[in-house]
């Protein structure tokens, strides 16, 4: 494998484990923010902004901890028949679905970023009593998309290298 894809390997893998792992800790922010819900509605002076943060927080922790998932093997597949091969067949069964991965990653991004542009030009808010900004949320979607799609050709470029018997 030539050395430049072998340091683009390591450079996403890295990336995406950094942001990955502090992608885990948002969960506390989603717990001090329902934490703080709580006791406001105890207090009778329930603040408007908390569930909508949380949704928003959990779609952050969602999405950028996939391309991490993705890359330590985390997602879900149908490991009933997978399990059972080799591992170089594994990477050719890897190297054949990567095409429609590519594909389903590369409509999202698209997707995601024609409407995080919309949001940006259009100044667009959430319809409820907090009404807020879209875009922070829409960017982190892009963002993440963006990252699944480099992570997903790191592993092709890792799978290549398993059938030509190479490690990275």
């Amino acid at each position: 494998m030539p050395e430049a894809l072998k340091t683009y390997v390591r450079f996403i893998d890295g990336l995406n484990a950094r942001i990955g792992r502090a992608a885990m800790y948002l969960l506390y922010a989603i717990m001090g923010i329902m934490i703080f819900s709580s006791v406001t509605k105890i207090l009778h002076v329930p603040a408007i902004w908390t569930l909508e943060m949380a949704q928003f927080t959990l779609v952050a922790y969602y999405m950028l901890g996939a391309p991490w998932s993705l890359q330590t093997d985390a997602n879900v597949r149908m490991d009933l028949v997978y399990a059972r091969f080799s591992r170089r067949e594994q990477a050719r069964m890897d190297i054949f679905t990567f095409f429609c991965l590519m594909f389903y990653l590369g409509v999202m991004l698209w997707g995601a970023f024609d409407s995080t542009v919309y949001s940006f030009e259009t100044g667009e808010r959430n319809p409820s009593a907090w009404r807020p900004v879209l875009w922070p949320l829409k960017v982190v979607i892009t963002l993440s998309f963006a990252l699944m799609l480099l992570q997903a050709i790191s592993l092709m470029i890792r799978d290549i290298a398993t059938l030509r018997g190479e490690t990275i």
